[in-house]
C-alpha cells in the first residue's frame, strides 16, 4: 500500500543549511538556558532578559521549525518568508547582546564566592550563548536578499536594517527611563519625540510587510518607506545635534561625568549612551537611505 504521509512532510525544513542551523539554534538555545536554569543561575535584571532572549528565541525557533517541516505556516494569514528574515535578524541582536551581559555580570574565573561547579556551569552557558548568536547570524547570512533575486521585503538589506533601528531605538529607550533627565529642556524632548516617532514608524512597516497587507494600502508602499526613512534622517540629523549640545555643553550640561555620580545610576552615562545611539541610528538610517535609492535606481534600467 503506496503512502500518503510523505507528500505531507518538508524534509527540507531540517535538511538545507538554513534548515540544519534552526536546529543547531534549537539545540544551542535549548542547551543555554538548561545549563543557566540547572546550576549555572541568574539574578536582577540582567539574568532575566538573559533568560527571556534564549527561552524567547527557542520558542519561536521550535515554532518556525515545527511549521516548515509540516507546511503549516500555508495556513497562516503572514507573509512568511517577511516573518522568518525579521525573526532571524531580532534573535541575532537579542542573542548576541544576552551574549555579552550574561559573562559580563555572572562570570568569573575564580571559584569563591560561588562554587567551581557553579562557575563552570555559567562559563558552559556563555559558550554556548555564543554559539547561538553565531548560527542565528548564519541563518541571516543565508537568507539575506541576493543581486537580482526576488525575495521577501524582510530579506533585504533595507527590510534587515529596519530591525536593527527599532532595536537601537529600544537601547535609547531604556537609557532613557534611567534618568537621563531628558525632561529638563525642551530641545531635549524634541529629540524624545524623535526616537519615539522613527520607531513607531519602523515597527509599523515592519508590521505591515511581516503581516503581508502592504498590497491593501491606498499607497505605493515602497515609495512611501523611502520617503520616511529619508525623514527620518533629518530627524536624526537633528537629535544628533541637539542632544549633546544640551547634555554636555557646558552652559546646560556637564562636558566630564562628575566625580560624585554614583556608577549605574549616574544621569550622565545614560546621556552619554543615547548620545552614541543617536548617532548609530542616524548611520543606520544613512545606509538604509542609500542602499533604497541604489534599488530604485537599478529596478528602472
Amino acid at each position: 500500500m503506496e503512502s500518503t504521509g510523505g507528500p505531507y512532510l518538508n524534509t527540507a525544513a531540517v535538511t538545507s543549511p538554513v534548515g540544519i542551523a534552526r536546529l543547531l539554534q534549537m539545540t544551542f538555545g535549548c542547551t543555554t538556558f538548561s545549563l543557566v536554569a540547572h546550576r549555572g543561575g541568574f539574578s536582577a535584571a540582567y539574568g532575566t532578559f538573559c533568560m527571556f532572549v534564549w527561552t524567547f528565541c527557542f520558542a519561536i525557533t521550535v515554532f518556525i521549525i515545527t511549521c516548515e517541516f509540516t507546511h503549516l505556516h500555508s495556513c497562516l494569514s503572514i507573509s512568511w518568508g517577511n516573518f522568518t528574515a525579521a525573526f532571524a535578524m531580532l534573535a541575532t541582536l537579542m542573542s548576541v547582546t544576552a551574549a555579552v551581559i550574561y559573562p559580563l555580570y555572572f562570570v568569573q574565573l575564580g571559584c569563591y564566592p560561588i562554587g567551581c561547579e557553579v562557575r563552570d556551569f555559567r562559563i558552559a552557558a556563555s559558550v554556548f550563548a555564543g554559539l547561538l548568536f553565531l548560527v542565528y547570524a548564519a541563518e541571516v547570512f543565508l537568507t539575506r536578499a541576493k543581486p537580482g533575486q526576488v525575495t521577501s521585503y524582510m530579506a533585504t538589506v533595507s527590510g534587515l536594517l529596519k530591525i536593527v533601528q527599532a532595536f537601537v531605538a529600544c537601547i535609547i529607550f531604556g537609557a532613557l527611563v534611567n534618568d537621563s533627565q531628558h525632561s529638563k529642556y525642551v530641545a531635549t524632548q524634541w529629540c524624545v519625540a524623535v526616537y519615539s516617532f522613527c520607531f513607531v514608524v519602523t515597527v509599523v512597516v515592519v508590521a505591515f510587510s511581516v503581516t503581508g497587507k502592504t498590497a491593501l494600502l491606498w499607497f505605493p508602499f515602497e515609495r512611501s518607506v523611502v520617503v520616511y526613512t529619508f525623514g527620518a534622517v533629518l530627524l536624526y540629523v537633528s537629535a544628533a545635534v541637539i542632544w549633546p549640545v544640551f547634555c554636555f555643553d557646558s552652559k546646560y550640561g556637564s562636558p566630564q561625568r562628575p566625580s560624585l555620580c554614583a556608577k549605574g545610576k549616574c544621569p550622565w552615562d545614560s546621556q552619554l549612551v543615547i548620545a552614541i545611539f543617536t548617532y548609530v541610528n542616524l548611520l543606520l538610517y544613512v545606509v538604509d537611505l542609500a542602499y533604497s535609492q541604489r534599488i530604485r535606481f537599478v529596478s528602472h534600467l
